[in-house]
């Protein structure tokens, strides 16, 4: 999804209104749900959850009209797989928002705090961060992931999806919104825009009326809005991910865990996009991954060393550009290169990853941590798929997105993330003298 800031004066002002209004209700609706108790929004978690089931139909019709479009509009098969929803794929957004329920509620709880000489008792408590801007892109799953850590954190969640969900997503916050009435809380706690790119300028520089804006999607997506904000922003990052094979990998290992980092789902942000492998067991390593890259019909961009080891045994490649290296792919296609040590695949990565989750394959548990220590990533994996990086396989439930700023939040963000901190100081009298 591309942005631009620029737009006729008079299509800008109308929504900036709009926005501005989307958002007062908003605030409205955030201060309703910091009353709110665990029961009634586990309740309504409940609830939005049951009507998503009820409305698989509806749902699966409307997706079915973004696909149509999509298609004919040159969509390719990576990005149609993140758009596209099932009853199956629906019965696991539900089972997501259900899983949300058993989460401890972040709001209120005491993060540290003391009594004074005086008998002046202070703490600080996680607060709701108010009301929440989420832009994203062609995954309509995110849409009730949002929603559903909104609801349970205490945040009003105002959501932009992208024009190529647009149909999927207005029938998901319908019946979102539908079952927060129903359950006693206020439906605006979930809003979606539906308005052209004006309205993501509109809501990105909404200083005063949201609280937070979080971009999830493309590297263009995120640095629009990261540039363009005057509300604070959480990024979260594009997702080249690496996978290092050391000399002193268990090669069996490795070749399951790059296979499952690559092709478990190449259109997701934590898939593999780019291969490096030790130049000791190159010859024997790449044969046989190239070999099953090649029959799952994976496109390959290999360096020169890596090439050599391609022409001996067959397989088709593309000679590695220094695009290919920067490139997050989402579909089937990786970039392989062939290092001389576990310092020169860090050196590579700490040059062209994107800081979201890179991976080492070794038996050397020095090099393991030498890896862990200089790799600057949100996650770093030793002897395990990329895949991992999700919120749901962290145990947060669903989650708003995978931070790879520094501060605030780092990595998987779900109900904490979404909380600050307020000072409670409680007396009888104290003054300070």
């Amino acid at each position: 999804m591309t942005i631009v800031t620029e737009a006729p004066a008079d299509a800008q002002q109308e929504s900036v209104r709009r926005v501005h209004e989307v958002a007062r209700r908003a605030q409205l609706a955030a201060a309703d749900l910091a009353l709110a108790t665990r029961a009634d929004k586990d309740g309504a978690l409940a609830a939005m959850a049951q009507a998503l089931v009820d409305r698989t139909d509806e749902i699966v019709a409307a997706n079915a009209a973004d696909l149509e479009r999509g298609r004919a509009e040159g969509m390719n098969d990576g990005l149609q797989d993140r758009l596209r929803l099932t009853p199956e794929r629906i019965a696991q957004i539900a089972d997501a928002v259900r899983e949300v329920i058993a989460l401890p509620d972040p709001t209120g709880e005491v993060l540290r705090g003391s009594t004074l000489p005086n008998g002046l008792q202070i703490r600080q408590v996680r607060v709701p961060m108010g009301v929440v801007g989420m832009i994203y892109e062609s995954r309509p799953n995110v849409t009730a992931d949002a929603a559903a850590l909104g609801v349970k954190s205490g945040n009003a969640m105002i959501l932009r999806g992208g024009s190529a969900a647009a149909q999927s997503n207005a029938v998901i916050v319908a019946a979102l919104r539908s079952a927060l009435a129903e359950h006693g809380l206020p439906a605006d706690s979930v809003q979606l825009l539906d308005g052209g790119r004006e309205d993501v300028t509109a809501l990105i520089t909404a200083r005063g009326l949201v609280d937070l804006v979080i971009p999830r999607g493309g590297a263009g997506l995120i640095q629009t809005v990261v540039l363009g904000a005057t509300v604070p922003v959480i990024e979260t990052g594009i997702g080249n991910v690496h996978v290092y094979v050391d000399s002193a990998a268990d090669l069996v290992m490795a070749r399951e865990i790059v296979i499952n980092s690559k092709l478990r789902r190449t259109s997701v942000c934590n898939a593999a996009e780019t291969l490096l492998v030790h130049r000791d067991v190159a010859a024997t390593f790449l044969p046989t991954i190239l070999g099953d890259f090649a029959t799952r019909g994976v496109r390959l961009h290999l360096d020169e060393r890596a090439g050599v080891v391609a022409q001996d045994t067959g397989v088709g490649f593309d000679p590695a550009t220094e695009q290919d290296w920067r490139t997050e792919y989402l579909d089937a296609e990786i970039a392989v290169g062939v290092v001389d040590s576990a310092d020169a695949a860090i050196d590579h990565i700490n040059a062209f990853g994107s800081r979201h989750t890179e991976v080492i394959v070794t038996e050397n548990r020095a090099a393991a941590r030498r890896f862990v220590a200089r790799v600057d990533a949100a996650v770093v994996a030793v002897n395990a798929s990329s895949a991992f990086t999700d919120g749901g396989q962290f145990g947060m439930g669903a989650e708003i997105g995978i931070s790879t700023q520094k501060l605030h939040a780092r990595g998987p963000m779900a109900l904490p993330e979404l909380t600050s901190t307020k000072w409670v100081l409680e007396g009888d009298g104290q003054i300070r003298s």
